[in-house]
């Protein structure tokens, strides 16, 4: 087998494995930071190895067993200045416990969601949770992270590397928290799958609009997380990330540029998406306590998923649902989405009376959103001079040459 074709085993398997592999590692050496090294160290070996043997016949056992070897290899290195590791070191054999024994059935569901919980840690900045969660729990490698977010890769390596120092730093042990401890960093764990998403489907840089690859990590993430810890919230987080996906095929024309709401072809919508984000959101409301903040996001996109026009849908019921929304997570983002509800739902001059407001608080001056959304609502009032520009000011402030290009033929078509 040739090295290129070694290389695209190794990362099928760790794109598919690497929580597993991880999690595991982290229970057996009871060290997060040492159980990724060692994990990437097996990965390194795997390329040279595999490309002049071949893959085996259990990829995942030989990382694993290749994983552990380095482990005890590690602490025995330690052993000379720390009389813990010399312990542990002379208890492990090179042979037992062998991969079976790592990959406890009993025990992989635990590994998981306790390397969810470790990754995406309150002490972690919001970059390192993202970084760290979409390398060990995602099995994305430093590049393709860097790729996503638009960050030099050395960036990425730094982030990653402070982030295992700061939890080895902190003492985060390698478990699933308590119960009331678990409660508390659950939000942490859905905020990062959530900012993940964010940035796959509007792309804050770049020439793409959606980063199809970032969202599906992003949702492959929720799935994990519902079936390892099926939390009312945990359901709502998935079905806005399926409900959003949803209209994915029809956001983008042939030739890569966007296409705004009200203009998509609804017909490519995938129905099936939308199906399993309304199970989602019914099991999260099932519950009997009252939606969070992404359950109530998820309810939105389920008004514009079930409805068959922009006429048709339910606006009332979407300005309803971003006042509850504001009520339980106050932003001028939320604001300015409800005065978009708003003005499809009474006119755009009370949806521009509601902008205006925002604007004179001035917290979304750098942000091109509120110009953009004032221009739309200006020109439907026939103030052209006026929106165009607040365009102008928005194409200024947005970062993404997909989304300026639209921006830019609105003012062209004020012209």
């Amino acid at each position: 087998m040739g090295s290129n074709a070694a290389r695209g085993a190794v990362e099928a398997v760790w794109r598919m494995e690497a929580a597993r592999i991880v999690g595991a590692l982290a229970r057996f050496t009871g060290d997060f930071s040492l159980a990724e090294d060692v994990a990437q160290e097996a990965l390194a070996e795997a390329l040279v190895s595999w490309s002049v043997n071949g893959v085996p016949a259990e990829p995942t056992g030989w990382l694993l067993t290749t994983g552990r070897r380095r482990a005890i290899d590690a602490f025995r290195r330690r052993s000379a200045a720390d009389e813990r590791y010399a312990l542990l070191a002379r208890d492990l054999s090179p042979e037992e416990p062998g991969p079976d024994a790592l990959f406890d059935p009993e025990a992989i569901d635990d590994d998981v969601l306790a390397l969810m919980f470790i990754s995406c840690h309150p002490v972690l900045s919001k970059e390192a949770r993202i970084a760290l969660t979409l390398r060990v729990v995602g099995g994305l490698g430093s590049e393709a992270i860097a790729k996503a977010f638009l960050v030099p890769v050395a960036t990425i390596q730094a982030r990653i590397t402070r982030a295992k120092k700061t939890l080895a730093a902190a003492n985060v042990p390698f478990a699933v928290p308590e119960p009331r401890e678990r409660a508390e960093r659950l939000g942490s764990v859905l905020q990062v799958v959530y900012l993940i998403f964010t940035e796959g489907s509007f792309a804050s840089g770049g020439d793409s609009w959606i980063r199809r690859d970032l969202a599906a990590e992003a949702q492959r993430l929720a799935r994990t997380l519902v079936r390892l810890d099926p939390q009312p919230e945990v359901f709502g987080l998935l079905a806005l990330l399926e409900l959003t996906a949803a209209r994915f095929p029809a956001r983008l024309d042939a030739s890569g540029q966007p296409v705004l709401l009200e203009d998509q072809d609804r017909r490519l919508w995938d129905q099936s998406a939308i199906r399993r984000g309304r199970a989602a959101l019914a099991r999260a409301v099932s519950a009997g306590y009252g939606l969070g903040a992404y359950g109530l996001q998820a309810a939105i996109a389920e008004c514009h998923a079930v409805a068959g026009s922009v006429a048709e849908t339910d606006w009332p019921r979407i300005v309803g649902l971003y006042e509850a929304l504001g009520r339980l997570t106050p932003s001028p983002i939320i604001e300015l989405n409800r005065a978009v509800a708003v003005a499809m739902a009474s006119g755009p001059a009370d949806g521009l009376a509601l902008v205006e407001v925002i604007a004179a608080r001035g917290e979304l001056n750098g942000s091109h959103l509120l110009p953009a959304v004032r221009g739309e609502l200006l020109t439907r009032l026939g103030r052209a001079d006026e929106a165009r520009t607040a365009l102008l000011q928005a194409v200024e402030l947005c970062g993404n040459a997909a989304e300026r290009a639209a921006l830019e033929r609105k003012i062209g078509a004020l012209s």
